[in-house]
């Protein structure tokens, strides 16, 4: 059960267990001048006001001095659904940090023990191969994952770390700390896996999709089938959010080619 109200910022309160523990100020208040222009998506709330997923919209709101947010009421049967419901929103949303994800989908593993990865990217509207790359980082040393917290390194390194023993992890970690790129980091796996086969790359890569006219073109410097998945991924991430935004694809493009010049 659901319910729709505009309720003042002094009764909504954050949720110490929320998974989102960064939030830059200058993110909020480009997000508090949108909000200035009218709110596309409520917080969720329970009945005390606690903040069940919202809780970066409600600082940037108290960041530029609004006095009211809309809130949709939620009533979850369990900590677990409340945790789920939060986790959920957060992630469609594309508001949290490579860290945070990774906190986010163990949380929600532990509450689900039953759950396979194919599961758990059903329940986040993820496909299976974003869940894998999340959970990678399970398989990361320590140092790593600091690393991941601190955000010097980003998921898709730590991909390509996890597929390495322990012992030889502390050296990719120096080798991407230093400056390497992805393409850097991959070539030092490869070599450490004992692999030297080459990797087909293309500048323009076209992917007709099957029983539509559609094509998808990705274009870039030397792509690899591992480069053109995580764009895509990005591309799907971006346009979730658009949508959840409620904008058109014309602007949806506007604001994507301004943040790509920015």
């Amino acid at each position: 059960m659901t319910k729709l109200e505009i309720k003042p910022l002094s009764w909504l309160k954050p949720d110490p267990d929320q998974p989102r523990k960064q939030f830059p100020e200058d993110d909020l208040r480009q997000l508090g001048e949108s909000l200035r222009a009218g709110q596309l998506q409520p917080c969720l709330c329970l009945s005390d006001g606690t903040i069940v997923a919202g809780e970066r919209r409600w600082r940037a709101a108290n960041l530029v001095g609004l006095e009211t947010l809309e809130v949709k009421i939620v009533e979850p049967k369990c900590d677990t659904e409340k945790r789920r419901m939060r986790i959920v929103e957060n992630m469609q949303r594309a508001d949290l940090s490579g860290f945070e994800q990774w906190m986010a989908c163990v949380e929600l593993l532990a509450g689900n023990p039953e759950w396979t990865f194919k599961e758990l990217a059903q329940c986040l509207s993820l496909s299976p191969s974003s869940v894998t790359k999340i959970m990678a980082s399970s398989k990361l040393t320590l140092a790593w994952r600091e690393a991941l917290r601190d955000g010097k390194v980003t998921l898709s390194d730590c991909y390509a770390a996890s597929r390495l023993p322990d012992h030889e992890q502390g050296g990719l970690l120096a080798l991407k700390l230093s400056g390497a790129s992805r393409d850097d980091l991959e070539k030092a796996t490869r070599k450490l896996r004992g692999s030297a086969a080459p990797v087909a790359r293309l500048s323009r890569v076209r992917c007709p999709l099957a029983g539509s006219t559609t094509v998808v073109t990705v274009t870039g410097d030397d792509l690899s089938l591992a480069d053109l998945i995580e764009s895509m991924e990005a591309a799907l991430a971006c346009a979730k959010k658009a949508n959840k935004e409620q904008l058109d694809i014309r602007t949806a493009e506007k604001v994507w080619r301004d943040k790509a010049k920015a």
